[in-house]
């Protein structure tokens, strides 16, 4: 058998032309050419690489290192504490900041330093119970209102009727209606919270709802909470995170307000709230009453508020170049 010739001698080849066995041959016409699959960053890597920014970034490190002594302090509070919070000495009242008394005493002589040693175990266990809490309820009834559409519209009117009042307003209305207690004012708080969880948790939800994949496994027949399990809940983990950081915050806020007003925890327990709360009378010749608990209550608040801005930088994907 001869060999065809080819249809150009290499001499006579046109400037441009490759030779065949340099180029690939060309596909038919009307055949679509699949596109190159992207890289794929495996998620123990992607985890690896958050880590590794959430480690560099300023903002969660010094955010971090801040929550962490109020956390030591709270759990220390029994060694760190010069003397029990509740006792009461009438005779060292209203004492100034001394190698005795670091933070002075108050009207009823009783040691303001190990009362704001043990008022951080009340805005931690408030803050961190509060996001917690607001946090699974709300999504919950974020996952309900977003995937199914006949609720929608009258979960969101409750929603949006709740979120019409300030959550510290709600919360005084709630603990009205109950005795004060640690407990009472978790649950208040939770109430109000929940809302915003809820929202946000929808909206994510109603995007996520039109995405192919989420459409492809609904038209194969997927259940509904394997859809969820699978699709919907891990793409709301990362907002959630950051949201739960700002209820935190929010709520040990909220706490020293109802605290202050007398509609918190009973006045007996040291919490911040109510260690200003009983220095606001003498607030002009006994600052440091009122100094000191709003001191630690400003520096927890914002180093959670510092580790939710890292957390919202370190998960956002348009962070994704950077991480």
């Amino acid at each position: 058998m001869t060999a065809t010739a080819a249809p150009y001698p290499d001499s006579a080849r046109p400037t441009g032309l490759p030779s065949a066995e340099a180029s690939p041959k060309a596909p038919p016409p009307g055949l679509a050419v699949a596109a190159p699959l992207p890289d794929v960053i495996p998620v123990r890597k992607r985890r690896g690489r958050v880590w590794t920014y959430m480690r560099r970034n300023p903002t969660i490190v010094v955010g971090g290192l801040l929550l962490l002594i109020v956390f030591l302090m709270a759990v220390l509070a029994p060694w760190l504490g010069t003397v029990d919070p509740t006792a009461l000495a009438p005779a060292k009242r209203t004492r100034v900041p001394s190698a005795q008394y670091w933070f002075g005493t108050d009207m009823l002589g009783r040691d303001v330093y190990s009362r704001v040693v043990y008022g951080a175990r009340v805005s931690l266990l408030v803050g961190f119970s509060v996001a917690f809490l607001a946090s699974i309820a709300g999504l919950a009834v974020g996952l309900v209102s977003g995937m199914v559409r006949w609720l929608d519209g009258i979960v969101m009117r409750v929603v949006d009727g709740m979120m019409s009042i300030p959550p510290i307003l709600l919360a005084v209305a709630l603990m009205a209606l109950t005795r004060g207690s640690v407990q009472n004012v978790i649950v208040a708080i939770t109430i109000a919270e929940i809302p915003r969880v809820a929202r946000l948790v929808r909206g994510v939800v109603l995007s996520l709802r039109e995405q192919p994949y989420v459409e492809a496994a609904v038209t194969t027949g997927t259940r509904m909470p394997a859809i969820i399990w699978r699709h919907i809940l891990p793409n709301t983990l990362a907002p959630m995170t950051v949201q739960a950081t700002y209820i935190c915050a929010s709520a040990m806020i909220t706490e020293a307000i109802l605290s202050f007003i007398g509609a918190g925890v009973p006045p007996s327990t040291p919490s911040w709230g109510n260690i200003m709360a009983e220095g606001r009378a003498l607030w002009q010749v006994k600052f440091y009453i009122i100094l000191f608990p709003a001191i630690f209550l400003s520096m927890t608040v914002l180093a959670v508020n510092l580790v939710g801005d890292g957390l919202r930088d370190a998960l956002d994907p348009r962070m994704a170049k950077d991480v």
